[in-house]
């Protein structure tokens, strides 16, 4: 167990934005049954997440982190002291805005070996929220077509190269000042967002929506008979026939996420990075317009 019997945590002290976030020095956590104490080294931030957790304040937010276990329960077999090591929390409890955090040791996959902790803390919701989309719900093989709408965002980037590493004929749905960076995470085509039906693709077999709004309800007539819709942005207006889902932590999928960018075919954007002592301005970051890639708090230094 770590001597440090406090630490800096970033807590949400009423519902509101970035306004009502708070450092404070609260107890450092021990490890309950089936747990880890995590010394976190990154944790990366979502445009809403202050949304979430308004009904159990004060809480401490930022669902995904980077860090080496500190210490772990005395059932716990699965890691060990020292291990770096990735995670996405559940969002029912508190996140990973601290010095550590007492996670379930299930959910802890190894970080890649070639990001650092800052890459690392990118990609576990945006990662597994594209994975989820494309295989669970969307039921992507290899050789299909996939549209991917919000191409250059951040969970659209991580499903551009996920669906490429997996066989997919991936077409980006881009603003066009985005379509050389989509084209070089492994697109095969680049559709301008801004001209449909102008600029239309054939039809596709698969249609990931990240964005919402009236490019879900255009894309529609792209699909292939048989083809399907999921979207992580919102639940789809009436009439149209989409499989919306909010993304879940999976343990063995993490890990195959891992071995992805291990094998060089899986690296999050970073758009910019903020200390702890700065989580309000990486919040209002997060919800700034113009991004391309995650906001990320540095906790400690690799």
């Amino acid at each position: 167990m770590t001597e440090e019997t406090t630490m800096r945590a970033v807590r949400l002290t009423t519902a509101g934005g970035p306004e009502a976030l708070e450092l404070e020095k609260i107890s450092t956590p021990r490890p309950r049954p089936g747990e880890a104490l995590v010394k976190v080294h990154a944790a990366a931030i979502t445009r809403d997440e202050l949304e979430w957790p308004v009904d159990r304040v004060p809480a401490i937010p930022s669902y995904e982190l980077s860090g080496v276990v500190a210490a772990v329960a005395d059932d716990v077999r699965d890691v060990a002291v020292g291990d770096a090591v990735c995670a996405l929390l559940p969002f029912d409890r508190d996140g990973a805005a601290a010095d550590y955090v007492a996670a379930p040791a299930n959910l802890l996959a190894p970080k890649p070996d070639v990001l650092d902790h800052i890459e690392t803390s990118a990609l576990p919701l945006p990662a597994l929220s594209a994975w989820q989309a494309l295989f669970d719900h969307g039921g992507l093989e290899a050789g299909q077509r996939v549209l991917i709408l919000g191409a250059a965002g951040g969970v659209g980037h991580l499903a551009v190269q996920i669906a490429r590493a997996r066989g997919a004929y991936v077409v980006a749905a881009a603003p066009q000042r985005h379509a050389d960076w989509v084209l070089s995470l492994g697109a095969d085509d680049v559709t301008d967002a801004e001209r449909w039906p102008v600029d239309r693709p054939e039809p596709v077999d698969l249609v990931f929506d990240t964005v919402g709004g009236d490019r879900l309800t255009r894309a529609t007539t792209f699909l292939g008979r048989g083809g399907k819709m999921v979207t992580v942005a919102a639940p789809p207006p009436t009439g149209i026939a989409a499989d919306y889902f909010v993304v879940e932590p999976n343990h063995d999928q993490l890990i195959e996420l891992t071995r992805l960018a291990n094998d060089g075919h899986l690296r999050p954007q970073i758009d910019s990075v903020f200390a702890l002592e700065d989580a309000r301005a990486a919040f209002q970051r997060s919800m700034a317009a113009g991004k391309r890639g995650k906001v990320v708090l540095r906790v400690a230094d690799d």
